[in-house]
């Protein structure tokens, strides 16, 4: 019999077992059509159906009010940490723009180095004190008032940081960072001016990159922006003014089915508030497992966790792989470990882990 594993992988991530099987069952003969989606033109109509599908469910799955714009582009997160500030640093007559950030944990550090090359920069807070284990309280924020917009990473991948709330900026436009948090709780969109995600966590495979833009953050692009990262030009171009990542838009327009099917994003929510706390739950109720992050801060989707005694760390590892629970090494630069339990982790997987984790302790502790 083929091989069940749980794959607790921060990106790329698990998928969907109903999505990959459907991808499967329709990899050579897409519904009829005698093509494989990966061969299709991308103006044909078969993928033109296809791109208008998943645009459409992602609309009603987040509740995307109609003035904003639903971009489907290429070159991750990291990408866009260029693309976002050549397109809205130019709303400001007053050159340099400032940017304000704030900053959570490696994810915003890169975004920050990113925004050096295209206005000031201004870290209205920072969790670095305290090794980036929690989100600063929006009272303690510096902002500026004319700044180009506010930065935030909602969460954070590597330390298991995520906002709770959305927060409130004033006038100046909110971006925001959801790649490893998408779809998994329900948000505002309309609070926001640009929400940006790439696909590898919560929604397909790597090589698209979801951008929700409001109309109005759309045609002030730097003269030194390239066509293909010009919001205004993918917009009006239906994100077509290249040859779009098709392949990954359909896992993506898959993906945005399932989640319709399991009751949409209200649902999701529920699972991953259950799942999440299998996990903290039994992580408080010991000493043999530690976490940094505290309760409010928390995230859902990524739970760091170290062993007392870290010498365990490789055996730990090795058991668990037996077990047939994967990917479960911590990122390099903080060590320790790491599940990921993205929308596609099924409770069973989480029931799992832990129950491995709690017979290691009796066995080691």
């Amino acid at each position: 019999m083929k091989r069940v594993v749980y794959n607790f992988s921060p990106g790329p991530a698990a998928l969907s077992k109903e999505v990959i099987q459907q991808a499967a069952d329709e990899m050579t003969d897409w519904r009829g059509s005698g093509l494989s989606v990966m061969e299709m033109s991308h103006r044909g109509k078969e993928f033109t159906e296809i791109l208008a599908n998943a645009k459409n469910d992602l609309r009603a799955l987040m509740s995307v009010p109609d003035n904003y714009k639903i971009l489907f582009m290429q070159g991750g997160a990291i990408a866009e940490n260029a693309i976002i500030p050549m397109n809205l640093v130019g709303r400001k007559p007053q050159q340099p723009a400032t940017i304000d950030f704030i900053n959570t944990g490696h994810w915003s550090v890169q975004t920050i180095e990113e925004a050096h090359k295209y206005a000031k920069v201004n870290i209205a807070a920072s969790s670095e004190d305290r090794g980036f284990t929690y989100v600063p309280a929006r009272d303690t924020w510096k902002l500026t008032p004319d700044a180009a917009y506010v930065h935030i990473c909602t969460n954070e991948t590597i330390g298991g940081v995520e906002f709770d709330y959305t927060p409130d900026v004033g006038d100046v436009p909110l971006v925001a960072d959801m790649s490893s948090n998408i779809l998994s709780r329900e948000i505002d969109v309309s609070k926001h001016a640009v929400i940006y995600a790439g696909a590898q966590k919560n929604i397909g495979p790597s090589g698209v990159t979801i951008v929700i833009v409001r109309e109005d953050m759309l045609g002030h692009a730097l003269p030194s922006c390239p066509s293909a990262f010009d919001w205004k030009l993918v917009a009006d171009h239906d994100s077509m003014y290249n040859t779009p990542p098709t392949y990954p838009i359909y896992i993506a327009g898959l993906t945005f089915q399932w989640l319709r099917r399991q009751g949409g994003v209200a649902a999701m929510e529920k699972i991953n508030i259950q799942k999440a706390a299998l996990v903290y739950d039994y992580l408080d109720s010991t000493d043999f497992y530690s976490n940094p992050v505290p309760a409010a801060n928390r995230s859902r989707m990524n739970v760091p966790f170290r062993l007392r005694d870290e010498s365990l760390n490789a055996t730990f590892l090795a058991e668990a792989e037996k077990n047939d629970l994967v990917q479960l090494k911590g990122h390099s630069s903080v060590g320790g470990m790491r599940a990921s339990i993205y929308n596609a982790m099924p409770i069973e997987g989480v029931q799992k882990l832990v129950a491995f984790m709690k017979d290691f302790e009796k066995r080691y502790g």
